[in-house]
């Protein structure tokens, strides 16, 4: 399992917003110069994040976008999710588990890819923003 830049710039994006809560609606180019990301390709990664309902967003002069649930309703499991789609360590765990794959039934290690897995998804599941704000991590 590798987290792809487009997962991780989406965790601090969402990141961004929740500090700036009070700040109403953020412009994407004041995200772009604390965060160091492109417009370009935050363009991309907020349009998956609206589209999902993740943020809202407002057009106009002081338009922009903003978090439209509290930071301690989003894990970083459901971010990552959203923009890597699977967060299986083994490509046969990812799209619908054993069926995929002809060796399951002698397959000696996939008990143990199982359950690597659950760990990793209960962890990132168990993670909300406001935690990763608060440091509680």
């Amino acid at each position: 399992m590798m987290i792809s830049t487009k997962g991780r710039y989406a965790l601090r994006v969402m990141l961004d917003l929740a500090q700036q809560e009070e700040d109403g609606y953020i412009s994407l180019k004041s995200i772009s110069g604390r965060q160091g990301i492109s417009v370009k390709y935050m363009e991309m990664i907020v349009s998956i994040l609206n589209k999902a309902g993740y943020v809202k967003s407002l057009r106009g002069k002081e338009g922009g976008y903003r978090l439209s649930r509290p930071a301690n309703q989003y894990t970083v499991g459901s971010i990552l999710k959203l923009t890597d789609g699977s967060l299986a360590p083994v490509s046969c765990l990812e799209h619908c588990g054993d069926s995929e794959c002809g060796r399951s039934g002698a397959c000696l290690t996939l008990p143990m890819w199982k359950k690597l897995d659950r760990l990793i998804d209960s962890y990132l599941e168990g993670v909300t923003l406001q935690d990763l704000l608060d440091g509680k991590v």
